[in-house]
């Protein structure tokens, strides 16, 4: 079946945030933990929702609170610390001027993933993003990729699901696309890979390969 339609998650696959969701976990764990946490140990709560992240570096603390602590500080250095990977704005304009429907699928809340897409400019380049906001279930349930299939007119069998992390790759294997992981992945590709993602691309242009043969 051929690929029609192409969704991928924004942090660590289309833009690279990961110095700046680290600086920011960092930050916010040295306020609430203070030298419990290192880089190393925040790698962990890459990809899940955030608050399901900071309930873990304390239970005891407002994680509302929280959550404002770590959105101030990534607000404010966004702009400083947030670039596109090397391919990624050629690579969607090729896929969209080719005819593709793209869309976005993430776990961040609407105003952050403005800030990303306006900064890198690849903001034309989607037909739909799907954000926190928009859900009920955050992946890996199936339902942001459904919705996003959903509001492309897009079938399963033709959609392929792109990330950089395990939650991508189950979101879109629980909603039944194709799924992609991504060797630059913060992670380290070998957790991707125990999950058998259809594929796996070196570099945003692979994608160009696999859905244009």
């Amino acid at each position: 079946m051929t690929i029609r339609t192409l969704l991928f998650d924004l942090d660590g696959t289309l833009i690279n945030t990961n110095d700046l969701i680290i600086a920011s976990f960092l930050h916010t764990t040295e306020t609430y933990a203070p030298g419990k946490y290192n880089r190393e140990d925040v790698l962990k709560f890459i990809g899940p929702p955030l608050e399901e992240s900071l309930r873990k570096i304390n239970p005891d603390a407002d994680v509302e609170e929280m959550m404002n602590t770590y959105r101030t500080h990534n607000h404010e250095n966004h702009d400083r610390l947030v670039e596109a990977y090397d391919g990624v704005v050629e690579t969607l304009e090729k896929l969209k001027q080719a005819g593709f429907k793209l869309g976005i699928v993430t776990t961040k809340m609407r105003q952050t993933v403005d800030m990303g897409i306006e900064l890198t400019h690849i903001a034309d380049k989607f037909e739909t993003i799907v954000t926190l906001d928009d859900v009920t279930h955050a992946k890996p349930h199936p339902e942001p990729v459904v919705r996003a299939m959903k509001e492309l007119d897009a079938k399963p069998e033709e959609t392929i699901m792109v990330g950089d992390n395990t939650h991508d790759i189950e979101s879109g294997q629980n909603a039944g696309t194709k799924t992609a992981g991504v060797a630059w992945t913060v992670k380290g590709r070998k957790v991707l890979d125990d999950l058998e993602p259809d594929y796996m691309l070196e570099h945003m242009s692979d994608i160009l390969k696999i859905v244009m043969e």
